[in-house]
């Protein structure tokens, strides 16, 4: 499980809540916050956006280590990070827009 992953976990464990619960507020399938929550699939930046409203803490609260002062995190670290959410958000675009003109193909057809 990754960092982020684990954070989750614990943030949602915090509150009593299970894994329906939590899916269900952020208007996705259990399976899909199952995944979120073991690192099995990596989370854009609104989605942790999204996250991190519903357990009222920052972006940084769920993406640092444990035990870690999120404010501590060195500028290489987060340039980093926000690089690796980036190129997620630009792969996710780029297959939505594939998805689309695959679509647009067979609709036209």
């Amino acid at each position: 499980m990754n960092i982020i992953g684990k954070n989750i976990r614990h943030l949602r464990q915090k509150k009593g809540w299970s894994q329906g619960e939590v899916a269900k507020r952020l208007q996705i399938s259990i399976p899909a916050f199952s995944k979120i929550e073991t690192g099995i699939t990596d989370i854009n930046m609104s989605r942790l956006e999204q996250i991190a409203g519903l357990f009222e803490v920052s972006t940084m609260d769920i993406i640092s280590r444990e035990g870690e002062n999120p404010n501590a995190l060195n500028s290489e670290e987060l340039l980093a990070l926000r690089g690796k959410l980036a190129a997620r958000e630009d792969e996710i675009i780029k297959l939505q827009k594939k998805v689309i003109d695959l679509y647009e193909e067979i609709r036209s057809k």
